[in-house]
């Protein structure tokens, strides 16, 4: 029985000696693994645990326009943090009084920053850098520089130049050149506690940011707030919708100026994203068709049937009635039967490829994202009443663009040319690493039947449906056009007013295209968006550096100088209707014609020249500053093509 005993607590150690060994040797197995087969995934979580991978911001690239002005640029700012554990307890309080004073915190923020229990605060971002100054050297105030984007001339050209959102570009030219403007972001390293906050003091930057490139664009600051001056203007006084303003360029496709105001739409680039039917600004281009078809000439009789013409089993009517025409009237005039009547000759292949040639129906290839291409139907889809509906500008939408680059092909000889809003692009040093050239997309005519048209849409200015658009000292090529709102294929209550020009019609430097959404009262084109072209104008003409050739626009003046040279006085080069002469006193009273040159003292330049000019007067102005008068004074009676020299004084002159 001892011996039984014996055997069984001899096993009993045994098996207890087998379990405590098999225990260590699973323990000695598994710290194996862990440190040796798993050491460096617990170090890395361990650590990542503790440290927290941070982005560096890059600086933003600038956007600038033509003259390099900024329209839109990246300011450094500071990123203010604070440790409440840090501060000094007997200087918490001061410390609180200097932040909130700096910074203008709220009472939460105030309280936060106050607690001593809080580990760390993070406070509103985008402090000016003048911040640091005051709180670089305080305990527990932790300042890191950050990035604001700033559009410096508030709302002028937003929609063009586009948004920021959550740190990437979205529409407009921060969209589309987002890659090139935001840069390489950098790297840094923040250690963390084990509640996860940062620890003060515990960052290293282990890669640089690569700050973004520059854009410069072909708009003209100046000619872009003439533009939304003169639209903003025009919407006010009509009580239309909205509308869009175009200055281009013709020879080389340039945007000076694209303006799209809308009440209450969205803030979109309407001048390339909202198509519309266009009206009587489509016939010269049904007229080219015709001319260059040989289906009829300018000379061509044509009988406008009193007003009232049924084409295509459809009624076609005239706001005024005409009686036998020439083709030319009938465009000069706005004759929709009359062009309609011609156009009938066309086959529905050459008048569909007349308006394809002159870019409808298919985007411009402006660089700007969500362009429309419009619509123009195909013949093979025409009905019976198609064609007499195209000819006069129904059953075809079009942006604004697209009408502003058309109109600037029969200034430019014929020659569609490309939109172009880029000028160069640079990289981070300054360095150019693109730059735009002028690109023709096709000859659509020959460049006599585009200056037969332009010497029509003259007289449509001097005498028939644009001349509110008259300018007293340049030729203006120009055409008027009302149609039916619509919105999603349907008819509504109102109409497009809309003009386009160019000037001057010997060798234009600038087009013009104005579009407004269903203006109330007198809705006519000719009415209401015409005397906006020329507001438009004459503004543009009087602006310091606008990219026009002076001495082009001196040798086609339309009304030669009648006075003498002013002692003393230089031709101003950055102004379009001066003259190097100056009427300076009058012997005799000038005729029943005539008038006086008005009072603009107190106004701006810019003012001060549309008043001239509205009088018929050329302007010499050749410096910048507050109007302090003229040369000849005000009330001096002058004849229409007289100098007139503005007189200006310095910032603080009386």
């Amino acid at each position: 029985m001892k011996a039984d005993g014996v055997v069984r607590h001899r096993w009993r150690r045994r098996l207890l000696l087998a379990g405590w060994v098999l225990a260590c040797l699973i323990i000695l197995a598994r710290s194996a693994s862990i440190q040796l087969l798993q050491g460096s995934y617990w170090a890395s979580t361990g650590q990542n645990q503790h440290e927290t991978a941070l982005e560096v911001k890059a600086r933003r690239g600038s956007i600038l326009d033509r003259r390099e002005n900024p329209l839109a640029e990246s300011t450094g700012t500071i990123h203010v943090a604070v440790a409440p554990r840090e501060l000094v307890p007997d200087t918490r309080d001061q410390v609180v009084s200097l932040l909130t004073s700096e910074l203008g915190l709220s009472r939460d923020a105030r309280a936060r920053i106050a607690d001593p229990e809080r580990a760390w605060v993070e406070l509103q971002k985008g402090f000016p850098p003048q911040v640091k100054e005051a709180l670089d050297t305080l305990r527990g105030v932790y300042l890191t520089p950050d990035w604001t984007r700033h559009s410096n001339y508030g709302d002028l050209a937003q929609d063009v130049l586009g948004y920021i959102k959550d740190g990437s570009g979205s529409g407009g030219i921060e969209g589309r050149y987002d890659e090139h403007l935001r840069g390489t972001a950098g790297e840094k390293i923040q250690a963390r506690d084990n509640l996860q906050n940062p620890i003060p003091g515990q960052t290293v930057q282990i890669k640089a940011p690569v700050p973004g490139g520059d854009v410069i664009l072909t708009l003209d600051r100046d000619l872009q707030e003439i533009g939304h001056e003169a639209l903003a203007s025009a919407i006010e006084e009509t009580g239309a919708r909205g509308g869009e303003l175009i200055v281009s360029v013709p020879k080389t496709g340039e945007i000076l100026s694209l303006v799209s105001i809308q009440k209450d739409g969205p803030g979109n680039v309407s001048a390339i994203t909202s198509p519309y039917e266009p009206g009587s600004t489509l016939k010269p281009f049904t007229v080219a068709s015709i001319l260059l078809h040989s289906v009829g000439t300018l000379a061509d009789s044509v009988d406008g049937e009193n007003g009232t013409w049924v084409a295509g089993g459809k009624p076609l009517r005239d706001v005024h009635p005409h009686g036998m025409m020439t083709l030319g009237d009938a465009l000069k005039f706005s004759s929709n039967i009359g062009v309609a009547k011609v156009a009938e000759g066309l086959s529905p292949s050459q008048q569909y490829q007349m308006l394809r040639d002159f870019g409808f129906g298919a985007p411009t290839g402006i660089d700007l994202p969500a362009e429309g291409a419009g619509i123009l139907p195909r013949p093979s889809r025409w009905s019976r009443s198609t064609a007499s509906r195209l000819a006069i500008g129904y059953g075809v939408s079009v942006t604004p663009l697209q009408m502003a680059m058309a109109y600037g092909a029969l200034a430019n000889g014929g020659k569609l040319m490309e939109p172009r809003i880029i000028k160069e692009l640079r990289d981070n040093e300054g360095r150019t690493v693109f730059k735009s050239k002028p690109r023709v997309v096709r000859e659509v005519i020959p460049g006599r039947l585009a200056r037969e048209i332009s010497e029509v849409l003259v007289d449509a200015v001097d005498d028939g449906t644009g001349s509110e658009a008259q300018l007293a000292t340049y030729k203006v090529a120009g055409k008027s056009g009302t149609s039916r709102a619509n919105e999603g294929g349907v008819y509504v209550k109102g109409h497009y007013a809309s003009f386009a020009c160019f000037v001057p019609v010997e060798d234009p430097q600038f087009v013009i295209f104005v579009k407004l959404d269903r203006p109330e009262g007198a809705y006519y084109g000719g009415s209401t968006a015409a005397p906006v072209t020329r507001a438009t104008m004459e503004a543009v003409l009087a602006a310091h550096h606008a990219p026009i050739d002076w001495e082009v626009m001196a040798s086609h003046d339309r009304r030669q100088p009648r006075n003498k040279p002013l002692p003393g006085a230089q031709f101003a080069s950055s102004n379009l209707s001066e003259s190097p002469t100056v009427r300076t006193s009058r012997t005799t009273p000038p005729p029943e014609t005539g008038a006086v040159v008005p009072d603009v003292s107190g106004l701006s330049p810019r003012l001060a020249v549309r008043r001239l000019h509205a009088r018929g007067f050329r302007v010499l102005l050749d410096a910048a500053g507050p109007v302090v008068g003229t040369d000849p004074p005000h009330s001096t009676p002058l004849l229409p093509g007289d100098t007139v020299r503005i007189l200006v004084g310095r910032n603080g002159d009386g």
